[in-house]
C-alpha cells in the first residue's frame, strides 16, 4: 500500500460507511495512515451502538496499511479536538482532513421542525467547522515553528447546496454553508501551507437511497480518486475550489459571481428598481434549475 500519499496522515470523518468508507480505503491504498472516524448513527442521526469504523480499520490493516478507529461526534468541539490530537499522538502529525460526516432529515420547508433543522445544520456545518478549526490551529503552530506541512482539507458539499434541492431545504442550506466555508478557509489558511477544497459527490448511498431512483447512480468509491489527488502534495496549486464528481465526469463548479450591474449614480427610487432588476435579469445567464423543480 504505497504511492501518492506515502507517509501522510489523514483523518476521514463519517468513514464507517458509504462515501467516507471509500475515501478511507482509497487514501490508505495510496499510502496514507488513516484515522477512521465514525460516530455510529442511523441515516437520521440516531445512535446505533455499532462501530463500523472498526471494520474499515481492519480492512486497511489486512491490506498492509496503518489505521485507527475514532468514535468522536465531529460536531462536538472538544471531541473534534481530541480526534485531531489522536492523529498527532498516534502517527506523529496530521496532513489531511477529509470532512465527510453527515445525515439527512428531508422535509418540505413548511414541514421542517426546529429539531430537524438544528440537527442537520449541526452535523454538516459545525461538523466541518470543529475539525477544521482544530486542525488549522495545529497547522498554524507547525508553520510558526518552521515545520510547515503540505496540509490538505477536502470538505463535502453537494449539488443540493450549490443548485438547491426541493424537499431538502435544511440539507441544502448546510451544504451551501460548507461551500462558503471552503472559500474563506482556503484564503485564511493558505499562508500556513494548507489548501482547502470541496467536492460535491454523486453516489448511491444510504443517504440517497429512498430519496429518488438511484439505480443508475455512481458508486461511492467513484468519488475517492479525486479526494486522494486533492490530498496529495502534487495538488498544492489547487485551493478554494468545489468539484462535482458524477461517476466518470468531474465538473468544476463556478459559484456566485458578479454578473450584470447598473449604476444609478444616486440612491435608487423604489419605483425605478423593478425595471432595472428585470433588465439585469434579462442580461444575465439563467440560473440552473433547482433539483426536483
Amino acid at each position: 500500500m504505497a504511492g501518492l500519499l506515502d507517509g501522510r496522515v489523514a483523518i476521514v470523518t463519517g468513514a464507517g460507511r458509504g462515501i467516507g468508507r471509500a475515501h478511507a480505503l482509497e487514501l490508505a491504498r495510496h499510502g496514507a495512515k488513516v484515522v477512521v472516524n465514525d460516530y455510529g448513527v442511523s441515516l437520521a442521526g440516531e445512535g446505533t451502538g455499532e462501530s463500523p469504523a472498526d471494520e474499515v480499520v481492519g480492512l486497511i490493516r489486512e491490506a498492509g496499511g496503518e489505521a485507527v478507529a475514532n468514535g468522536a461526534d465531529v460536531a462536538d468541539f472538544e471531541q473534534a479536538a481530541a480526534m485531531v490530537q489522536q492523529a498527532i499522538d498516534t502517527f506523529g502529525g496530521l496532513d489531511i482532513l477529509v470532512n465527510n460526516a453527515g445525515f439527512v432529515r428531508d422535509r418540505m420547508l413548511v414541514n421542517t421542525s426546529e429539531e430537524e433543522w438544528d440537527a442537520v445544520i449541526r452535523v454538516h456545518l459545525k461538523g466541518h467547522f470543529a475539525p477544521l478549526r482544530h486542525a488549522g490551529a495545529y497547522w498554524r503552530a507547525e508553520a510558526k515553528e518552521g515545520r510547515q506541512r503540505a496540509a490538505r482539507v477536502i470538505n463535502t458539499s453537494s449539488g443540493a447546496g450549490l443548485q438547491g434541492s426541493v424537499g431538502q431545504a435544511t440539507y441544502s442550506a448546510a451544504k451551501a454553508g460548507i461551500a462558503g466555508l471552503t472559500l474563506v478557509a482556503a484564503q485564511e489558511m493558505g499562508r500556513y501551507g494548507v489548501t482547502v477544497n470541496a467536492i460535491a459527490p454523486v453516489a448511491k448511498t444510504r443517504m440517497t437511497e429512498g430519496a429518488f431512483d438511484t439505480s443508475a447512480m455512481a458508486l461511492p468509491e467513484d468519488n475517492s480518486p479525486i479526494v486522494a489527488w486533492l490530498a496529495s502534495e502534487d495538488a498544492g496549486d489547487v485551493t478554494g475550489r468545489v468539484i462535482e464528481i458524477d461517476g466518470a465526469v468531474i465538473t468544476l463548479e463556478s459559484g456566485w459571481r458578479h454578473s450584470a450591474s447598473r449604476d444609478n449614480g444616486t440612491r435608487w427610487d423604489a419605483t425605478a428598481v423593478g425595471s432595472a432588476v428585470r433588465d439585469l435579469i434579462a442580461d444575465s445567464p439563467t440560473p440552473e434549475p433547482v433539483y426536483g423543480a
